[in-house]
């Protein structure tokens, strides 16, 4: 029985290793890609940014299926929206993060502290306006700075700030270019959009 035992053990600590194996590989094909995609699109004109085509949430594509708003726009002066899994507690953790709209990546790196991986978006609209979307607390990121992404794609993965929160996704619309990363929370709002707001008035 013992020795039944050990073998059922000896095989899930395989299991585990090869799924973690395979997650990495997987990631590392993603950001290769991301590679790929920056040095095509450095070789385009500006003018060949292709505007956007409307706004979709970024988790449960599109309509933020299986997923609630935790914490909206300056509910305790929070200034962006904070998704999380209907299971609650982390059980969201490693779910894909997608783009709202098209739009090229300004940012994508790990700042540590209460902001973990973060991503930032400038998306081209219609009427020549520029906002910027910014993602927090990702387990990975899977686009490189300089990419341009189409509405929908998976850019990343919901996680914890390196272990200081439970698992959700940070999600930011500012409508001034490039501010410094910010608070997180605050009353004042000039250069600040409510996400799910702005979102559902530009489907």
């Amino acid at each position: 029985m013992m020795w039944n035992n050990y073998k059922m053990m000896l095989f899930c600590c395989l299991l585990f290793f090869q799924c973690k194996e395979d997650r990495q590989v997987a990631i590392d094909t993603k950001r290769q890609d991301a590679k790929e995609d920056v040095l095509k699109f450095k070789k385009k004109p500006l003018d060949t940014f292709k505007v956007t085509s409307g706004y979709d949430f970024p988790v449960g594509k599109p309509d933020a299926k299986h997923y609630y708003n935790a914490q909206g726009f300056q509910e305790n002066d929070h200034l962006g929206d904070d998704w999380n899994g209907i299971g609650g507690g982390n059980t969201d953790l490693g779910d894909p993060i997608y783009a709202i709209a098209n739009g090229y990546v300004s940012f994508a790196e790990d700042i540590e502290g209460g902001w973990g991986n973060v991503i930032r978006i400038v998306h081209y609209n219609p009427d020549n306006s520029k906002i910027e979307s910014l993602y927090a607390h990702c387990q990975s990121i899977s686009v490189l700075k300089g990419q341009y992404v189409t509405k929908g794609a998976n850019i990343g993965t919901i996680g914890t700030a390196n272990g200081a929160y439970m698992a959700h996704l940070h999600l930011e619309i500012r409508t001034i270019l490039n501010l410094p990363i910010g608070p997180g929370y605050s009353s004042e709002t000039e250069g600040y959009l409510g996400p799910t707001d702005y979102i559902n008035n530009n489907r």
